[in-house]
């Protein structure tokens, strides 16, 4: 369980000029100081308009952000408690624009559904979090919709993040937009 407390957070090394990316450092189990990137960039999804990815993780090369890897932090709150304030002084300073973070594996969506419905009551005034599925549409002749492609044409449906929602059925995409 991560506990969210925004008033305990990192401060970051370097923050760009657009609030779009942040640098801070984070202590290790095994002593080690990592650099971590939070990187927000443009979900160029056509089906979810104004949001906006958010990754973070160790650098890679002079860009990229390894979102993949695995650490074990020794604050692991305060890790996750610096990335929300972070993607919160980004919404502010750009209102209409969502925040979406991928739960691109099993425990990583467990690990974001958890957070989010652990620090429900603390973040309702200040966040909306929203679940995201994807789904194929059944057509009425009992096929389904299919792209240009022929492939399935998944498309997402948002729904108010479901606090009871059993985590053998966790979203996939998750995404938080002030509260206004």
């Amino acid at each position: 369980m991560i506990i969210i407390n925004l008033d305990d957070v990192f401060e970051p090394i370097a923050v760009s000029e657009d609030l779009s990316q942040y640098l801070f450092e984070s202590e290790l189990t095994d002593d080690t100081v990592i650099l971590l990137k939070v990187k927000i960039t443009f979900n160029d999804e056509p089906l979810l308009p104004n949001v906006y990815n958010l990754a973070f993780g160790p650098l890679v090369g002079d860009d990229g952000v390894n979102d993949a890897v695995k650490l074990k932090h020794k604050n692991t709150y305060k890790v996750f408690s610096s990335i929300i304030l972070y993607a919160i002084t980004y919404m502010e300073q750009y209102p209409d624009r969502i925040i979406g973070i991928d739960g691109s594996n099993d425990v990583r969506a467990y690990l974001y559904h958890r957070m989010f419905a652990t620090n429900h009551e603390y973040l309702k005034d200040i966040l909306v979090t929203i679940g995201l599925d994807w789904y194929v549409r059944l057509l009425r002749n009992g096929t389904i919709e299919i792209d240009k492609d022929g492939s399935p044409f998944f498309k997402p449906k948002p729904e108010p993040f479901d606090l009871q929602r059993k985590t053998t059925d966790l979203y996939r995409y998750y995404t938080i937009q002030l509260n206004r």
